[in-house]
Protein backbone atom coordinates (compact mmCIF):
# COMPACT_ATOMS: atom_id res chain seq x y z
CA UNK A 1 0.00 0.00 0.00
CA UNK A 2 1.14 3.52 -0.78
CA UNK A 3 2.75 5.29 2.25
CA UNK A 4 0.79 8.47 1.47
CA UNK A 5 -2.51 6.59 1.70
CA UNK A 6 -1.46 4.99 5.01
CA UNK A 7 -0.49 8.41 6.40
CA UNK A 8 -3.77 9.94 5.22
CA UNK A 9 -5.79 7.09 6.76
CA UNK A 10 -3.85 7.39 10.02
CA UNK A 11 -4.40 11.18 10.18
CA UNK A 12 -8.07 10.75 9.29
CA UNK A 13 -8.56 8.19 12.08
CA UNK A 14 -6.73 10.51 14.51
CA UNK A 15 -8.92 13.49 13.59
CA UNK A 16 -12.12 11.42 13.87
CA UNK A 17 -11.07 10.00 17.25
CA UNK A 18 -10.05 13.41 18.60
CA UNK A 19 -13.32 14.95 17.34
CA UNK A 20 -15.43 12.22 18.93
CA UNK A 21 -13.65 12.58 22.28
CA UNK A 22 -14.06 16.36 22.16
CA UNK A 23 -17.80 16.09 21.41
CA UNK A 24 -18.35 13.57 24.20
CA UNK A 25 -16.49 15.58 26.84
CA UNK A 26 -18.16 18.83 25.75
CA UNK A 27 -21.62 17.32 26.31
CA UNK A 28 -20.58 15.95 29.70
CA UNK A 29 -19.30 19.37 30.79
CA UNK A 30 -22.61 20.97 29.80
CA UNK A 31 -24.55 18.31 31.73
CA UNK A 32 -22.47 18.80 34.87
CA UNK A 33 -23.14 22.52 35.17
CA UNK A 34 -23.91 23.58 38.74
CA UNK A 35 -27.41 22.57 39.75
CA UNK A 36 -29.88 25.10 41.03
CA UNK A 37 -29.67 25.83 44.73
CA UNK A 38 -30.81 22.63 46.42
CA UNK A 39 -30.09 23.97 49.88
CA UNK A 40 -31.87 26.16 52.34
CA UNK A 41 -30.89 29.79 51.98
CA UNK A 42 -31.65 32.55 54.46
CA UNK A 43 -32.06 36.17 53.45
CA UNK A 44 -32.23 39.12 55.80
CA UNK A 45 -32.09 42.79 54.96
CA UNK A 46 -31.07 44.04 58.38
CA UNK A 47 -28.64 42.70 60.97
CA UNK A 48 -28.10 45.81 63.12
CA UNK A 49 -30.64 48.17 64.70
CA UNK A 50 -30.42 51.26 66.90
CA UNK A 51 -32.86 51.23 69.82
CA UNK A 52 -32.20 54.89 70.63
CA UNK A 53 -31.60 56.19 74.16
CA UNK A 54 -32.93 54.13 77.06
CA UNK A 55 -33.20 54.25 80.82
CA UNK A 56 -32.04 51.27 82.86
CA UNK A 57 -35.67 50.43 83.69
CA UNK A 58 -36.73 50.39 80.01
CA UNK A 59 -37.24 47.28 77.89
CA UNK A 60 -36.97 47.54 74.11
CA UNK A 61 -37.30 45.06 71.29
CA UNK A 62 -36.48 45.02 67.61
CA UNK A 63 -37.97 42.60 65.08
CA UNK A 64 -35.71 41.35 62.29
CA UNK A 65 -37.18 39.48 59.32
CA UNK A 66 -35.54 36.38 57.89
CA UNK A 67 -36.79 34.74 54.70
CA UNK A 68 -36.17 31.31 53.22
CA UNK A 69 -35.16 31.91 49.60
CA UNK A 70 -33.70 28.43 49.13
CA UNK A 71 -35.14 25.24 47.68
CA UNK A 72 -35.64 23.36 50.96
CA UNK A 73 -37.08 24.21 54.39
CA UNK A 74 -34.88 26.54 56.42
CA UNK A 75 -34.19 25.16 59.88
CA UNK A 76 -33.63 27.39 62.89
CA UNK A 77 -31.43 25.17 65.04
CA UNK A 78 -30.48 27.42 67.95
CA UNK A 79 -30.99 30.83 69.55
CA UNK A 80 -28.68 32.39 72.14
CA UNK A 81 -27.32 35.80 73.11
CA UNK A 82 -24.13 37.62 74.04
CA UNK A 83 -25.38 38.80 77.44
CA UNK A 84 -27.75 37.71 80.18
CA UNK A 85 -29.74 40.91 79.58
CA UNK A 86 -30.49 40.17 75.91
CA UNK A 87 -33.02 37.67 74.57
CA UNK A 88 -34.08 36.24 71.24
CA UNK A 89 -37.39 34.78 70.13
CA UNK A 90 -38.55 33.20 66.87
CA UNK A 91 -41.99 34.16 65.60
CA UNK A 92 -43.39 32.03 62.77
CA UNK A 93 -46.98 31.60 61.66
CA UNK A 94 -48.28 33.47 64.74
CA UNK A 95 -46.40 31.15 67.12
CA UNK A 96 -43.98 32.89 69.45
CA UNK A 97 -41.16 30.90 71.02
CA UNK A 98 -40.07 31.48 74.56
CA UNK A 99 -37.21 33.89 75.18
CA UNK A 100 -33.75 32.41 74.75
CA UNK A 101 -30.58 34.01 76.03
CA UNK A 102 -27.02 33.56 77.14
CA UNK A 103 -27.83 31.24 80.05
CA UNK A 104 -30.95 29.75 78.46
CA UNK A 105 -30.02 28.96 74.85
CA UNK A 106 -32.58 27.28 72.63
CA UNK A 107 -31.57 24.05 70.93
CA UNK A 108 -34.50 23.12 68.75
CA UNK A 109 -35.54 22.82 65.14
CA UNK A 110 -38.10 25.21 63.78
CA UNK A 111 -38.65 24.88 60.03
CA UNK A 112 -39.48 27.82 57.79
CA UNK A 113 -41.09 26.72 54.52
CA UNK A 114 -39.65 27.71 51.16
CA UNK A 115 -40.67 31.29 50.37
CA UNK A 116 -41.89 31.97 53.93
CA UNK A 117 -40.52 34.51 56.38
CA UNK A 118 -40.13 34.48 60.15
CA UNK A 119 -39.29 37.12 62.72
CA UNK A 120 -36.32 37.16 65.06
CA UNK A 121 -37.24 39.37 68.00
CA UNK A 122 -34.28 40.76 69.95
CA UNK A 123 -35.15 42.18 73.38
CA UNK A 124 -32.77 44.18 75.57
CA UNK A 125 -33.48 44.52 79.32
CA UNK A 126 -30.76 46.74 80.82
CA UNK A 127 -32.08 46.42 84.39
CA UNK A 128 -30.85 42.80 84.51
CA UNK A 129 -27.20 43.87 84.20
CA UNK A 130 -27.14 47.65 84.63
CA UNK A 131 -24.53 49.44 82.57
CA UNK A 132 -24.51 52.98 81.25
CA UNK A 133 -23.35 54.53 78.01
CA UNK A 134 -23.15 53.05 74.53
CA UNK A 135 -24.17 49.39 74.49
CA UNK A 136 -24.14 46.73 71.78
CA UNK A 137 -25.76 43.31 72.33
CA UNK A 138 -26.16 40.31 70.02
CA UNK A 139 -28.56 37.44 69.45
CA UNK A 140 -27.19 34.43 67.57
CA UNK A 141 -29.44 32.26 65.40
CA UNK A 142 -28.22 28.93 64.02
CA UNK A 143 -29.50 27.75 60.63
CA UNK A 144 -29.00 24.92 58.15
CA UNK A 145 -27.99 27.39 55.41
CA UNK A 146 -24.47 26.23 54.45
CA UNK A 147 -23.47 29.83 53.65
CA UNK A 148 -24.95 31.31 56.86
CA UNK A 149 -24.84 28.68 59.62
CA UNK A 150 -24.95 31.40 62.29
CA UNK A 151 -26.64 34.78 61.96
CA UNK A 152 -25.83 37.60 64.37
CA UNK A 153 -28.51 40.22 65.06
CA UNK A 154 -27.21 43.28 66.90
CA UNK A 155 -29.03 46.00 68.82
CA UNK A 156 -27.30 49.19 69.87
CA UNK A 157 -28.41 51.77 72.40
CA UNK A 158 -27.21 54.38 74.84
CA UNK A 159 -28.30 53.69 78.41
CA UNK A 160 -28.73 56.88 80.47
Amino acid sequence: MNPKIITALFLGMFVLTFGAVWLLTRNQAENTAPAANIFSKVETRELVADLGEMKVADVRSKDFIIKNVGANPLQITSVSSSCNCTFGQIIYKNKISKEYGMHAPGKFVNEIAVGDAATVRVTYKPYIMPVYGPISRDVFVGTNDPDNPRLTFTVKTVVK
